[in-house]
């Protein structure tokens, strides 16, 4: 990657008012906001571009800005981020949004800055800024930056990608843009399309539309916790679900501006439209699940989540109404029948089976240091996705002893090799007896296991070098 990403559009000062509700007014029925604080940070533009900076991307942004204290603060805020600004004259005011928020929602949002103007030329360095980028995204917030000649003319001529996050009271994107990310009401609204059908159908058919109109090589249309659909020259579009899901939303301000950047970048460092779109969506779900725009403030970080706490208090659930806890672990490095077969079984056992997933480094301490085959987080999901499986808790230990004391399972379930008739004691057996947990033992299938599935494969890599020499 060589150049900055320059971002190129609309910025405003948006600005976060907390507070706490705990009466009406007494003479209208409306909440009272006691402000207990306020957060400025650039919005529009400068949010992407702001985001973009956070992750370590030398940013450069062209936007307008006003000569006022508005244009002032936004100045400072984004040279305090490292993002280098080439201004042009805006006359009026700084367009300013302004949420007030109580309890993590938000009441009100009041706009201030009028009517869009039309801003001054660009100065050579900012097109010059154009010129040597290495990749651009184009962020319209529909104030009018984009429809500049002089800065049109220049996006249609760069050599770098273009990423075109449209808004529908602006312009067209430029012929030729790499990628193109509306939302999927934006998108409805850029095609006049009614939405007829479901979420994919609207995307893939309005997506196809507003990608020939604009003559763009790809259109991606983001669709909430769905992720986003890919549309290209191919007849059958991409679907890039989120990596996982997003248990709880706090605000989603700002998404749509993480999801461009990182496309931007993504593209920047030589990857394919689709490879971008895959880090855009998970770098989207991850902003999303930090807390959205509320997260970009300068309070301390909140102390990590415990990764067991959701399994915990699932147990506590089915114990309460007097269900059966079953628990069993493993490393279920590469998933196959005799893994399915015990995890069937052993959910047959009882209302709901908690998974212990030995961590990565628990797996190279126990297996060797070419183990595990795939990552714990991988691992995880793919038992998660089972319908036998109620949860998944990954323990960093040698052996789940410090998980199964907190989780306290009814019963504890391995499989067959320790099935008795002289065979070795279960490590973790007295300490389940001691609260009056039952162990037990299921078959395995014969013949089905992990090292005997990595030894296969590296015979049959082996014979085919062979074969090939």
């Amino acid at each position: 990657m060589s150049g900055p990403l320059v971002v190129v559009g609309d910025t405003l000062l948006d600005r976060d008012v907390s507070g706490a509700v705990t009466r009406v007014c007494p003479d209208a029925p409306v909440p009272v906001l006691d402000e207990r604080s306020a957060t400025d940070r650039p919005g529009g533009a400068g949010l992407a571009a702001l985001l973009a900076a956070a992750q370590g991307t030398e940013v450069a942004l062209v936007t307008a800005l006003a000569d006022d204290a508005g244009g002032a603060r936004l100045a400072d805020l984004l040279a305090a981020a490292g993002v280098t600004v080439y201004p042009l004259r805006m006359p009026g005011a700084t367009p300013e949004k302004i949420r007030l928020r109580a309890g993590g929602q938000t009441l009100l949002r009041l706009d201030r800055g009028g009517e869009p103007q039309s801003p001054a030329e660009p100065a050579p360095a900012a097109l010059d800024a154009l010129l040597g980028a290495s990749a651009i995204l184009a962020s319209d917030y529909g104030r009018g930056l984009l429809r500049q000649p002089a800065l049109r003319a220049a996006l249609a001529e760069a050599s770098a990608p273009v990423v075109w996050d449209p808004h529908p009271r602006g312009p067209a994107a430029v012929p030729g843009v790499r990628l193109a990310t509306p939302n999927l009401a934006e998108l409805r609204q850029l095609t006049g399309d009614a939405g007829a059908g479901s979420a994919l159908s609207t995307a893939s058919r309005a997506g196809q539309e507003l990608r020939r109109r604009w003559r763009a090589a790809a259109v991606a249309v983001t669709t909430g916790s769905a992720g986003a659909v890919l549309c290209h020259s191919g007849s059958t579009p991409l679907v890039v679900p989120p990596p996982s899901p997003v248990d709880r939303v706090e605000d989603t301000c700002g998404a749509g501006d993480r999801f461009a950047a990182a496309a931007a970048t993504a593209l920047a460092g030589g990857a394919l439209v689709s490879e971008a779109v895959q880090d855009a969506v998970a770098a989207a779900s991850a902003y999303v699940a930090a807390g959205g725009a509320a997260g970009l403030t300068d309070e301390p970080p909140r102390p990590a989540a415990d990764p067991a706490a959701p399994v915990a208090e699932l147990v506590a659930r089915v114990r309460a109404a007097g269900g059966t806890v079953v628990a069993t672990g493993g490393c279920f490095d590469i998933l196959h029948a005799g893994h399915l077969a015990t995890l069937r079984a052993a959910r047959g056992l009882g209302d709901v089976l908690v998974v212990c997933l030995n961590s990565d480094r628990s797996v190279r301490g126990l297996k060797g240091p070419d183990r595990p085959i795939n990552g714990e987080g991988d691992r995880a999901r793919l038992l998660a996705a089972l319908d036998c499986v109620d949860g998944v808790v990954v323990f960093d230990e040698p052996t789940p002893h410090a998980v199964l004391a907190r989780l306290r399972p009814d019963v504890w379930v391995k499989g067959g090799d320790y099935a008795g008739d002289g065979g070795p004691e279960l490590p973790e057996a007295d300490l389940v007896r001691g609260w009056g947990g039952r162990v037990v033992t299921v078959p395995y299938l014969a013949g089905r296991s992990t090292t005997a599935t990595i030894a296969a494969a590296r015979s049959r890599d082996g014979n085919l070098v062979k074969g090939a020499a």
